[in-house]
């Protein structure tokens, strides 16, 4: 039976609340899936209070497993044991699951580089060997001089689960500002290093750590990963004094010394002032349960974000309040210091919108400087340049007053504008908006000069333009693949830029603009024994949506010359949402599914996400979200229809937001495939709001406070949307495919909850309420312990999480391996 609620002549159907205790009326023969279980799965039974009932605007809706929301419930934890042995009886009987995880590692063992970032007369890096849990931090006195480790993340926990976050060096290179996140969490605390006072030994390998804590903070998916998923172009800008890093590791280690620290640090920036006397940094008021809490299990609403200013050699609560507003809790706060020095930028954001308001402050115009806030109340004279949500603004440069600012004012595809702080109301053009393309991002550089990327039909193309009037200078040759960061400062003339695609690991490109014809040369290189790009092809399609006027772009990636007779496994990745570009990047992991498996890897970019700017994305938001999923089907039919494959071949899989893609692709299209993984998914969508960050997404999806907005949500959440495919189609029986939730108990940005609560109604509606129940392909969830939302994974992690869902994907569909 189903409850049927009625509000206002409107009809919902809720939770299914099946009672009935067996199935007779088809032949589960029909359903057979690809699993190869030999057994049923004894899955465990899970408490149903079915006295939780919300009224959302007259509509009733059971919420049973409230209670897995507590992760510090002694009933939450036996629930996750339960599941855990579960699931790895099913992974056991996964027969490439060991080999996958000895051909991954095998060709992840090889040494990487980020690109290197100039303060002062230093060059600074990051570089992994290959294996070690986390990058580690490297300083050299000239890009020819001999490295020296300056901070090495791995000594400083036993499983790697401590993560460098956020480097910021300051003007002069005597201090290093950093972040350290433990097991995953988007906490962090930051501490200072004086970067001089090393003990150097001949050997770097015999150096001694002094154990200390980093991070670097505002972070979403950044994962340029060489085995999880593709980047997530949330761009790593590289402006005055923050630097984006995605981490892996080395084992070096170093004494250091250090002065400060700073708590309660999440989703901020670290800017120092060009004295060198401190940094600005954002954090939030202490959780109630304080220092004794197990950061990043809890699941309070992340409010009432703070500006602070802190002075090397002083204590965390001496520092100085430069900005709050607590008549607006949701606001957060982030900040940086001018190139000149002169001007402290803050921004001003409330959720996920592309759009932020703009104040400045003239440091130099303070009468005693920032110490003189020391003896005084009052917040900084910040003026306020935008004070309004009606667009996003972000600083390329200034020449004193004169700021030019890549905005998506009445521009959805982006343009730069140029405004003189004397004269606020006057702006005025420097590059307009492309007909097509989206302005990615522009970086200063060679003084005059900057370096704009545009993404065309999602591909990159980079220009070297004048930055005074716009014109187009130089355009730079790259491939098909990503732009992962360009490092440079307005003052330097060689520009570093990091590069990857589907079939090039990680190249960094070193460019001189002060010679006639800029060149890209190779400065390093990521080489992988053994990989051979030539046998792979990479294409790209555009397929039509449901609503036959939308052209999804999808590239495709096989060996080559493979047989269109629907016999390939195929894995399909895809996102839509928060104007987040999925771009091409590399995986070892899907190489190897690809060379060994003869699995055909396909990204599909649909609306929601910023591919073709911001109309894109609205197309894919709010009440317009049925759009990604509609997109995500039809690219899914298309790849049957092209024969690359075959319903019960194709695998669907998505992290944070695509993992709601995949539950809501499951819930409505159970018959289109053969397995499903979804990462850290949001799937309450009627409750999400109410833990940590959450809030911050309802410009996304809406709110279920909001009764128009609920009625969006109801549709497609996928924790409400649970249904029995057999009973839906009784002609036409099937039954949903193998799926996998993935999700880790220090996820304080989409927190466990999410999976949890998912994975016992799929269990109970699917299977445990009936005796001889059709669903025979397995339900389970992986729960990884000292993880979070994917920062700062350590890489064996990422290996056996790759093992693991593979692992799974090729026994649920079928497919064999070849050496």
């Amino acid at each position: 039976m189903r409850i049927l609620c009625q509000s206002k002549g409107k009809r919902v159907t809720c939770l299914n609340l099946i009672h009935s205790r067996s199935y007779r009326s088809q032949s589960s023969a029909s359903m057979a899936s690809l699993s190869g279980i030999d057994e049923s799965l004894q899955y465990p039974v899970a408490r149903r209070d079915e006295s939780v009932v919300d009224d959302y605007h007259g509509v009733k809706i059971v919420d049973p497993y409230r209670w897995l929301e507590d992760p510090d419930a002694e009933e939450v934890k036996d629930f996750v044991q339960k599941q855990v042995e579960l699931t790895d009886s099913v992974l056991k009987n996964c027969d490439v699951r060991d080999k996958l995880r000895e051909k991954i590692t095998k060709l992840f063992d090889s040494p990487r580089y980020d690109a290197p970032f100039k303060r002062g007369n230093k060059y600074f890096y990051f570089h992994n060997t290959g294996l070690q849990p986390q990058s580690v931090l490297y300083v050299q006195d000239s890009l020819d001089a001999k490295a020296k480790v300056l901070l090495d993340p791995n000594t400083l926990s036993d499983d790697g689960t401590a993560a460098l976050i956020k480097v910021s060096v300051s003007e002069d290179a005597k201090y290093l500002a950093y972040a350290l996140s433990y097991s995953g969490s988007d906490w962090a605390t930051i501490k200072l290093m004086r970067i001089e006072d090393q003990i150097v030994e001949a050997d770097a390998l015999s150096w001694v750590c002094f154990c200390f804590s980093h991070s670097f903070g505002y972070f979403f998916h950044l994962t340029i990963s060489l085995l999880n998923v593709p980047t997530y172009k949330l761009f790593l800008y590289l402006r005055g004094i923050f630097f984006f890093f995605y981490l892996f590791s080395l084992v070096k280690s170093t004494i250091y010394s250090f002065w400060s620290v700073v708590s309660q640090f999440k989703f901020s920036s670290i800017a120092w002032t060009h004295d060198s006397k401190g940094f600005f940094y954002s954090r939030y008021p202490a959780p109630k349960e304080g220092k004794d809490m197990d950061a990043g299990t809890e699941t309070d609403s992340n409010l009432y974000h703070e500006f602070y200013y802190h002075f090397l050699g002083t204590k965390q609560s001496e520092d100085i309040l430069c900005w709050k507003d607590p008549e607006h809790p949701k606001y957060i706060f982030s900040g940086h210091v001018t190139e000149d020095g002169q001007y402290l930028v803050m921004c001003i954001e409330e959720n996920c919108d592309p759009v932020n308001k703009v104040y400045y402050c003239d440091l130099s115009a303070l009468p005693e400087g920032l110490e003189g806030f020391k003896k005084r109340d009052g917040l900084l004279p910040f003026v306020k340049l935008i004070d309004g949500f009606d667009a996003q603004y972000e600083v390329i440069a200034n020449d004193d007053t004169v700021f030019t600012f890549l905005t998506n004012k009445d521009a959805p595809k982006y343009k730069i504008i140029r405004v003189d702080l004397k004269e606020p109301n006057d702006w005025f053009e420097v590059i307009p908006e492309a007909e097509r393309d989206v302005l990615e991002s522009a970086t200063a550089v060679n003084l005059n000069q900057m370096i704009v990327s545009y993404l065309s039909d999602v591909k990159y193309v980079l220009q070297i333009r004048d930055l005074k009037n716009g014109s187009l200078l130089h355009q730079l040759p790259i491939e098909i693949g990503s732009v992962n960061a360009i490092s440079a400062r307005r003052e330097d003339s060689v520009v570093f830029i990091s590069f990857t695609s589907f079939l090039i690991p990680g190249i960094v490109y070193q460019c001189n603009l002060k010679t006639e014809t800029p060149e890209m040369k190779i400065f390093r290189e990521t080489i992988i024994p053994g990989f051979d790009r030539s046998e792979f092809h990479v294409h790209q399609v555009f397929v039509p949506s449901k609503d036959g006027s939308t052209k999804i772009p999808m590239f495709i990636v096989s060996k080559k010359n493979i047989k269109l007779d629907g016999s390939h496994p195929c894995l399909l990745y895809g996102y839509g949402g928060f104007n987040i570009s999925v771009t091409p990047s590399f995986s070892v992991s899907r190489t190897i599914l690809m060379r060994h498996l003869g699995a055909v890897f396909c990204i599909a970019n649909i609306r929601g996400g910023g591919e073709y700017g911001e109309e894109w994305h609205k197309g894919g938001a709010l009440a317009k979200k049925q759009n990604c999923f509609d997109d995500f089907i039809s690219a899914s039919e298309y790849l049957i229809s092209a024969g690359y494959t075959q319903s019960r071949k194709l695998c669907i899989e998505g992290g944070s937001n695509g993992g709601l893609l995949v539950g809501a692709c499951i819930n409505q299209r159970p018959d289109l495939f053969g397995c499903a993984l979804a990462h850290v998914g949001v799937m309450d969508m009627l409750r999400y709001h109410k833990f940590t960050i959450g809030h911050a997404w309802v410009s996304d999806f809406g709110c279920s406070e909001e009764e128009e907005e609920f009625y969006w949500l109801i549709k497609y959440s996928p924790l409400h949307n649970v249904r029995r495919p057999w009973e839906q189609n009784p002609d036409k029986p099937f039954q949903y495919p193998s799926t996998l939730l993935l999700t880790a108990d220090h996820d304080d940005r989409v927190v466990p909850l999410h999976s949890l609560k998912l994975l016992a109604t799929m269990q109970y509606v699917l299977c445990t309420s009936l005796e001889n129940s059709p669903q025979t392909n397995p339900i389970i969830g992986r729960i990884e312990r000292k993880a979070g939302h994917g920062v700062g994974l350590p890489t064996q992690k990422m290996i056996d999480e790759a093992a693991d869902r593979y692992g799974f994907m090729a026994k649920m569909l079928g497919a064999s391996w070849v050496e």
